[in-house]
């Protein structure tokens, strides 16, 4: 038996890289708070030093840089003007009216007004009546006793 040579590493290709670890949080929010600018100078050149010297630090603010470039290119997508028209129809269909039903005079004009229109209708039909002959508030001076009363005998 002849003993065969071990297989060399051009005879059996590696097998596909080994998938990265996950980055931490902590890291991420670190190397975040880093490119934001948004740490102490002591904390800004720890993390500094980290993005350096760790290959995990180095690879999470590789990947940060590389989204906020992407992110950066980005277009800022404005609404459609008829946009809350659309919506409000929408939730008007599906509501059936309960949440933008027509809306009453007391809904479009102030309570004040509306309370000032009311004394102002009280004061005219006071004076209405008091102004009439016939009218209920008029007092007649020649009347000393109600009528139906009760009293038989006329006072002496």
């Amino acid at each position: 038996m002849t003993a065969e040579p071990p297989p060399s590493d051009d005879a059996h290709p590696k097998a596909e890289a080994e998938p990265e670890a996950e980055i931490d949080e902590a890291i991420i929010g670190k190397v975040s708070d880093y490119l934001d600018g948004a740490l102490t100078g002591a904390e800004r050149a720890e993390v500094a030093h980290k993005i350096a010297e760790d290959a995990t630090w180095k690879r999470a603010h590789a990947e940060l840089t590389e989204t906020r470039k992407f992110l950066s290119g980005l277009r800022k997508a404005h609404a459609p003007s008829s946009f809350a028209e659309g919506v409000a129809e929408t939730i008007h269909k599906r509501s059936a009216g309960r949440f933008f039903a027509r809306r009453t005079l007391g809904d479009r004009v102030p309570f004040g007004a509306l309370l000032a229109v009311a004394l102002a209708g009280l004061v005219v039909i006071a004076y209405v009546l008091w102004s009439s002959s016939t009218g209920s508030l008029k007092r007649d001076p020649d009347h000393t006793t109600p009528h139906g009363s009760g009293a038989v005998l006329p006072p002496p």
